[in-house]
């Protein structure tokens, strides 16, 4: 489903974030990319999204080459596909819940009922439909970490990438977002997770960890 073939990703004509690197995720798959920070983990999933175009290799999503797309394709095939659950959540303070969550809908020019039911559907799986009119501003870290959440998961996408999810949550919230994870993988979505926290490192439910090191993988 996912592919990266002899991808490398430089920056500034010399620093290398990513050696020559060859990658498989399959359909339904849940693997954790282990590394410290600045070990190339974000820079895989920037390129899996599209945010990124590799400086040589190849990266082929859900059968499309997205290393060769067109900055408006890559945008289009995010909206579609990829759900992405950011570090900082990367909400909107001063907007609500509802508002936050309904943003990636936007561009899909979705009838009005349509938009409701997947957004009731998004706040109802992940726990906070009580919160839906409140401003993101004056939620605690663990709700707004449920709103980006669903707000990554509105789409319905394939591939949900994660980066450092838990790096800003204490024990407790990060064990409640590990029993989130579990409910996602039993719905096949395919997860790809990148985090230096040892709790996803032995995890049941996690296929693969792939540990990153100075660009490389192993």
């Amino acid at each position: 489903m996912i592919k990266l073939v002899n991808v490398v990703k430089t920056y500034d004509g010399d620093v290398k974030a990513l050696q020559e690197t060859t990658l498989e995720f399959q359909e339904g798959e849940f693997v954790v990319l282990k590394g410290v920070s600045g070990s190339g983990k974000s820079t895989i999933l920037s390129l899996i999204a599209g945010l990124l175009k590799p400086t040589s290799g190849e990266v082929i999503v859900d059968g499309k080459q997205i290393s060769k797309l067109p900055d408006h394709f890559c945008s289009e095939f995010r909206r579609d596909t990829i759900g992405f659950i950011f570090q900082r959540y990367n909400l909107i303070p001063t907007l609500s819940v509802r508002e936050n969550i309904l943003l990636p809908l936007l561009p899909k020019n979705l009838a009005k009922e349509e938009m409701q039911e997947k957004f009731q559907r998004a706040v109802q799986l992940f726990h906070i439909q009580h919160k839906e009119e409140s401003l993101v501003k004056n939620l605690s870290g663990g709700e707004q970490q449920r709103v980006a959440i669903a707000r990554a998961n509105v789409n319905d996408p394939k591939i949900i990438l994660a980066d450092e999810p838990t790096a800003n949550l204490d024990a407790k919230l990060s064990l409640d977002f590990i029993e989130i994870m579990r409910g996602l993988k039993v719905s096949n979505r395919t997860i790809i997770l990148a985090t230096h926290d040892p709790l996803f490192f032995d995890l049941d439910f996690v296929d693969r960890v792939i540990e990153v090191k100075e660009g490389q993988c192993y």
